[in-house]
């Protein structure tokens, strides 16, 4: 049934832009989370505020309520304060879980049914559309800034520059 190939690719795609932010925060110190590039960019902590404040707002009773939730405080979660990368992780761990478990109950007929958002309604297949893309332009700057803060040091997270024979060597034995 193509409903439930969709809900397991939106699942399977999800999931791996949460494992790039996962990786790149690993490589991070605390400090480094809050760093911020010049003018007035966004840091890791601030991203990781906005992406789980968006998840837990959009997906907590997802099918029954409106995805703008009047407890969600939208501008706050652009200020920055002391929060140590432990309760960073468990921040960009709230969002996911709420996000993902309400993913996974979901069924093939759900995906014709009416949600809103901000009392704009939405097929449930556009919400998650909508997520699909919001979610992989901020997990793209996170890897970005991580990519600026650890500059040499930085571990990559797909294939090297410069290593596609090997990979492919190696993969593939070509």
């Amino acid at each position: 049934m193509i409903e439930q190939l969709y809900l397991d690719s939106a699942i399977k795609r999800l999931s791996y832009y949460k494992m790039l932010g996962d990786k790149t925060m690993e490589q991070l110190t605390g400090e480094e989370l809050h760093w911020q590039p010049d003018g007035e960019p966004n840091s890791i902590y601030l991203i990781v505020k906005h992406l789980s404040g968006n998840m837990l707002s959009r997906w907590t009773d997802f099918l029954t309520s409106d995805g703008e939730k009047s407890w969600r405080d939208r501008d706050t979660e652009f200020e920055e304060n002391e929060a140590t990368k432990e309760n960073i992780s468990e921040i960009w761990e709230k969002g996911w879980t709420c996000m993902m478990n309400a993913l996974a109950a979901l069924q093939p007929a759900d995906l014709e049914k009416t949600i809103y958002i901000r009392n704009e309604p939405h097929f449930v297949i556009d919400a998650i559309n909508r997520q699909l893309s919001h979610v992989p332009h901020h997990v793209g700057q996170i890897v970005y800034i991580g990519k600026m803060i650890k500059k040499d040091n930085w571990q990559s997270l797909s294939i090297p520059k410069g290593h596609s024979q090997d990979f492919n060597r190696e993969k593939f034995g070509k």
